[in-house]
């Protein structure tokens, strides 16, 4: 009988298996929650942009693996780079919405909110000429008490959200919603979460961000590797483009936003690279909109 709790996947059976879901929110290094104190959104102007060079790095990074990924654009930065954001769907890969001034959804009114998503996603779709499906709030903000989004989100054409990962967590606490995709209650749309991994009660967090970043690389692929042989389902994996810039200018900030955001950017593309060679990624669109998503926890 298999050990579950082996760390020792083999990255070769790894790769060859299940298609899992890559993910990049497209924000500028400025933008982050983490530094909204130090870079209000009046100044991004302002601010030394550095999407468009690390979006790029990440096109060279998935095209060398010969893999797409869905790029979640800031509505900010497409109105600004509509050229980066046609870029991105020339190469194959799949365009959604991550909001217009990356505000978490608890922080908005209904009225702000639907403001913010349909400017975000015309300025989108102005810069790719068409449809987009997928949306994914900022600091996946889509927590108890902001059930109301999803109404907005429906009407606002969206096919799937992936706002939510399913972990204890200070900003964006969830731990008790469902890991693997399912049908938002009373609309047809998908909701997609970020992968866990589940030991016991407890969902813990592996697949992206600063948890990508802080934690061992050797647990990482232990746990996607985990979802992809025993639970027999794709992964959800995410990251920004500032966190391949070691070299991003550091702001002034509190030392907790410091930490989140400057630990481990030295090894992230290295990082990156061991897991586009041990895994197999795609999509979320092409993988999850598929009623065989739809159910499970």
């Amino acid at each position: 009988m298999e050990n579950d709790t082996d760390l020792t996947t083999s990255p070769v059976e790894s790769r060859i298996g299940v298609l899992n879901g890559m993910s990049v929110d497209v924000e500028d290094y400025y933008q982050t929650e983490a530094m909204t104190s130090a870079a209000p959104r009046s100044e991004w102007d302002k601010m030394p942009s550095r999407v468009v060079t690390n979006t790029e790095r990440l096109f060279e990074l998935f095209a060398a693996h010969g893999e797409c990924a869905a790029f979640f654009f800031l509505g900010w930065v497409a109105e600004r780079y509509p050229s980066l954001v046609r870029k991105a769907k020339d190469l194959g890969h799949e365009i959604g919405c991550h909001s217009y001034w990356h505000r978490p959804i608890f922080t908005l009114s209904r009225k702000e909110f639907r403001e913010d998503t349909l400017r975000a996603k015309a300025a989108i779709e102005d810069a790719t000429g068409s449809r987009i499906l997928g949306y994914r709030a900022p600091s996946f903000s889509l927590t108890a008490g902001t059930e109301w989004a999803v109404d907005i989100l429906g009407e606002a054409g969206f096919a799937y959200d992936s706002s939510i990962h399913p972990v204890a967590h200070d900003l964006y606490e969830n731990r008790l919603a469902p890991r693997h995709p399912y049908q938002l209650a009373g609309t047809s749309l998908l909701e997609v979460p970020i992968s866990t991994v589940r030991i016991g009660k407890t969902n813990l967090p592996f697949s992206g961000g600063g948890y990508f970043r802080m934690l061992p690389y050797r647990y990482v692929r232990w746990a996607m590797g985990r979802i992809n042989r025993v639970e027999e389902r794709p992964a959800v994996f995410y990251l920004h483009p500032w966190e391949i810039d070691a070299t991003q200018p550091r702001l002034k900030a509190a030392w907790k936003s410091r930490f989140r955001q400057y630990t481990g950017l030295r090894k992230t593309q290295r990082l990156l690279e061991r897991l586009l060679a041990d895994f197999r990624f795609s999509r979320l669109d092409q993988i999850f909109l598929d009623a065989g998503f739809m159910s499970g926890r």
